[in-house]
């Protein structure tokens, strides 16, 4: 996988291959789309492509050049700190954009094979060969979008939800009958107080409106910390959330606020009138059709807009999030008539 190298002001340094392709054959063309879409790389303009530097990114864009030379084609790979007057957050935007599309198409397929089964276990069992494949196909697929997610977009988590339902609903639709149930009973919640609590940095609306749970009715003392998208190891006691591998994160078609709630938080009306908000915002599926959604998704917008600084940003998401959940606590929400 390739890691941008950064100078010590921290500014990307990005590979750029420029390419001028024959108008015919027309095959020769979508084969050099493809495979610029295999290698992850993303169009800054028309003909001039980005990745971010690396050994492997060169070698990649090598190669390409030879097949672009060869098919009667012209290119040339180089190297840039500055792409085209972007800085880089939004060359970053792109490839984020991307691979969240990608994810988006899978985490769908997902969907669609869930819903394409009842949630009785013995369509599952009737069809436990098939969601197998589907299951495995899905997971490769996944594994090939992950190679090539450089920045880690916010789009895996919740396929990576989606996908580990699938296989822990197989599981069971797979378990010996007479097999024991050894589910493990629901963390104590008393043994969560004073910890620190990890996410990715970058907090948007699932993480502001977790971390405002977490300290709003599990960890009053939570410390947050805000890590790389890939490559961190949790330290002893950390406990990381809306990342991938964390302790909590999206399950299933839930989000991490929802799971959160689910697992830690006794039975609250307002919060769950704010989990279906935040999950319709976050998962973008529309299974709750809270009208309040786009208003808030616009309010959160702005507060990422405006500062970088990720504690600020769950300070002010987080007095948001107070104030709405004060909303539905006075107010009869519509999901007491359910």
């Amino acid at each position: 996988m390739n890691d941008a190298p950064t100078t010590s002001e921290s500014r990307y340094a990005w590979l750029l291959l420029a390419h001028q392709l024959p108008p015919k054959p027309a095959y020769f063309r979508v084969k050099v789309w493809r495979r610029l879409q295999g290698l992850g790389a993303v169009a800054i303009k028309n003909s001039l492509y980005a990745l971010p530097a690396g050994e492997q990114a060169r070698e990649d864009f090598q190669w390409l050049l030879h097949e672009i030379t060869e098919g009667g084609g012209e290119a040339a790979v180089f190297e840039a700190r500055f792409v085209d007057g972007l800085t880089d957050p939004e060359v970053r935007a792109l490839f984020d954009k991307a691979r969240d599309a990608d994810y988006e198409a899978l985490a769908a397929d997902a969907r669609e094979l869930t819903e394409g089964l009842a949630a009785d276990p013995d369509s599952w069992s009737a069809r436990k060969g098939d969601v197998r494949t589907q299951a495995t196909r899905l997971r490769r697929r996944l594994a090939e979008i992950v190679a090539i997610d450089f920045f880690g977009a916010g789009g895996r988590e919740p396929a990576e939800g989606l996908l580990a339902g699938i296989e822990t609903r197989l599981a069971v639709a797979e378990r010996d009958p007479d097999q024991e149930d050894t589910t493990m009973a629901t963390k104590d919640v008393g043994k969560l107080k004073g910890r620190t609590w990890v996410t990715r940095r970058g907090v948007q609306v699932d993480r502001i409106a977790s971390a405002w749970l977490i300290r709003r009715s599990i960890d009053p003392q939570a410390r947050f910390k805000f890590v790389p998208d890939k490559g961190y190891a949790p330290e002893p006691g950390e406990l990381r959330f809306d990342m991938f591998e964390a302790e909590y994160t999206h399950e299933g078609d839930q989000c991490t606020f929802e799971v959160l709630l689910a697992k830690l938080v006794p039975p609250d009306r307002a919060l769950q009138a704010i989990a279906e908000i935040v999950h319709d915002i976050d998962l973008k599926d529309g299974k709750f059709q809270r009208e309040e959604a786009a208003g808030i998704r616009t309010l959160l917008s702005g507060i990422a807009a405006a500062t970088d600084d990720d504690e600020r940003r769950l300070e002010r998401g987080g007095a948001l999030f107070e104030d709405l959940y004060e909303h539905f606590r006075k107010t009869r929400d519509r999901g007491d008539a359910r």
